[in-house]
């Protein structure tokens, strides 16, 4: 179950966004994502599941993310008062606060991965959104594996996997491939959704619906 939080919902004139401190901005550019991810022959898209869930918010911070909970969804009970403990969507802070943690997972671990995994990590995310492309279907695979090896390491599950490349594929476990490429057996890779764009697997194009 996810609690859902609207952190813009006003009462009496202010709302939980509007109480929170700047946070800086260390999402990377939408635009050089992109780019990297069309530079190379073989591509892949995958994404941090349940990200900002992932990422606890300081103790003494919690009693700002109280709310309220009928038993059983009986309003004729006592509601019980409870507190958020991981950051929330919708709130302006989380996409901060959980990009910091994904690369100090980077920073923490480097020397025990290739450069290139780091790199991904670092340079090739769009919040929750890792869009990458590699020269060889060799080093697309190790990769893959070394990203979702090296967050596990910070309590990221990374899933939804797909690539322009079905022996990339291959080598996901299937419960982590998006549901279009779990079987394999297919005349054409699918399109899938990414970053507000449709991306045609099996010509490698983006493609717009009018």
């Amino acid at each position: 179950m996810r609690v859902v939080f609207d952190c813009a919902a006003k009462f009496k004139g202010t709302f939980l966004n509007d109480q929170f401190l700047q946070s800086p901005d260390l999402t990377n550019g939408f635009l050089g994502v992109i780019i990297r991810f069309c530079q190379e022959p073989v591509a892949m898209v995958a994404d941090v599941e349940g990200m900002f869930h992932h990422v606890r918010v300081a103790p003494d911070d919690c009693h700002a993310l109280r709310f309220l909970w009928w038993p059983n969804s009986d309003l004729s009970k006592e509601p019980v008062d409870y507190q958020m403990l991981v950051h929330l969507f919708g709130a302006t802070l989380s996409p901060s606060c959980a990009s910091f943690c994904l690369k100090k997972t980077a920073t923490d671990n480097q020397g025990e991965f290739d450069v290139e995994t780091i790199n991904t990590v670092n340079r090739n995310f769009y919040v929750d959104d890792c869009l990458n492309s590699v020269p060889t279907t060799d080093k697309a695979a190790r990769l893959s594996g070394q990203v979702r090896e090296l967050l596990s390491r910070g309590g990221f599950r990374f899933t939804k996997w797909i690539s322009d490349d079905r022996n990339v594929i291959a080598t996901v476990p299937v419960t982590q491939r998006v549901a279009s490429v779990v079987n394999l057996d297919l005349e054409d890779l699918p399109v899938e959704h990414t970053l507000e764009v449709q991306w045609a697997m099996e010509t490698d194009a983006f493609t717009f619906a009018l």
